[in-house]
């Protein structure tokens, strides 16, 4: 198929509308069989559960071009099964994770033009979301759900290449115990704005949170898991109820057992064990990882061995593996990666 004429190379990470979208709606306790339509606006009641009470979760994958020219995604199966647990505790009906599947097959293969050639950096991403469509006053479950997922060629997440980020540990909460934390819920991501938009106006690039009950354990940022590396060529990443499971953090353990032969080790990690480290990264599906060059904490600043410059060697590792796995340069494990064209 011939491609949009789009310049590949310049492309941010903005939103261009493309021709095709999914959308199902879920009206009388059953799913409709869903539809590929060419609008792009969505037309809701003014009492629609996810204006009144926020009730919407989403996901986020690419689409992508590999060196042998197939379009491919990676890991949807784990994008399909996080939005139908999210989906239960919001109280919403979850859409059958075959169905989110198909959906995906669906939108790329209508919008083949607008994924990317393989080595231009670029790539489609797609976001489905469902959210409360039917209107509600009372704080209730909305009586009708809609189901939908678009499309966006996007360029890198940092452009000009991948530099280690300044973070400050947030004085603010991303999320209590027993809350909401390991879903994938707008609210979540509504309430991170605020101290986002503080870090930033503070000249750092994204919050450490910690833990809301004691103020001592390492959580996340407001959109990405944290991986860490220790003298000893240890990788380890937080564990925490209150944490989202990203594929891509758990990608990337599986990679520095199975391919790099590391150990690894899932844990609660404390804050005052920071400065042990020797290489540290957020990780997540826009920039796979973007390294730690430094943390403001309060009692001062804490540089990784690593440096501002550059990625540490192990983290570096990580990165050319698993993209290598993704681009489909490096043989990728069973079920990793879905061809759709």
């Amino acid at each position: 198929m011939e491609k949009k004429n789009i310049d590949w190379a310049s492309l941010g990470f903005t939103y261009i509308e493309t021709d095709k979208r999914y959308v199902s709606r879920f009206k009388d306790g059953k799913w409709d069989d869903g539809a590929m339509v060419d609008d792009a606006n969505v037309s809701i009641s003014e009492s629609a559960g996810v204006l009144q009470y926020s009730q919407t979760c989403f996901e986020g994958l690419k689409a992508y071009t590999t060196v042998d020219g197939r379009v491919v995604t990676f890991r949807p199966d784990l994008n399909a099964e996080r939005m139908y647990e999210t989906a239960e505790r919001l109280l919403m009906p979850p859409f059958p994770i075959e169905r989110f599947i198909d959906a995906l097959d669906q939108l790329v293969k209508a919008n083949l033009a607008y994924v990317p050639p393989y080595g231009t950096g670029a790539t489609l991403y797609v976001r489905p979301f469902l959210f409360g469509s039917g209107p509600v006053i009372g704080v209730a479950p909305a009586p009708e759900y809609t189901f939908r997922m678009f499309s966006t060629p996007v360029g890198p997440y940092f452009k000009g290449g991948v530099r280690p980020l300044r973070l400050q540990v947030s004085s603010y909460d991303r999320a209590a115990p027993r809350g909401t934390g390991h879903i994938k819920a707008g609210l979540n991501y509504a309430m991170s704005l605020y101290p986002g938009y503080t870090a930033k106006k503070n000249g750092f690039d994204e919050n450490m949170y910690l833990d809301a009950a004691t103020h001592t354990f390492i959580e996340e940022t407001g959109g990405a898991n944290f991986i860490f590396i220790t003298k000893d060529n240890k990788v380890v990443t937080p564990k925490s109820d209150t944490i989202l499971p990203s594929i891509t953090r758990r990608s990337l353990m599986h990679v520095a057992k199975e391919y790099l032969h590391l150990e690894t080790e899932e844990r609660e990690v404390p804050l005052s064990e920071l400065s042990e480290f020797v290489e540290g990264g957020l990780c997540g599906t826009a920039a796979v990882i973007s390294p730690i060059g430094s943390v403001t904490t309060e009692s001062g600043v804490i540089t990784m061995p690593s440096g501002m410059e550059k990625m540490g060697p192990i983290t570096q590792k990580l990165y050319d593996t698993l993209t290598g796995i993704q681009m489909g340069r490096i043989e990728a494990p069973e079920g990793w990666i879905h061809t759709i064209a």
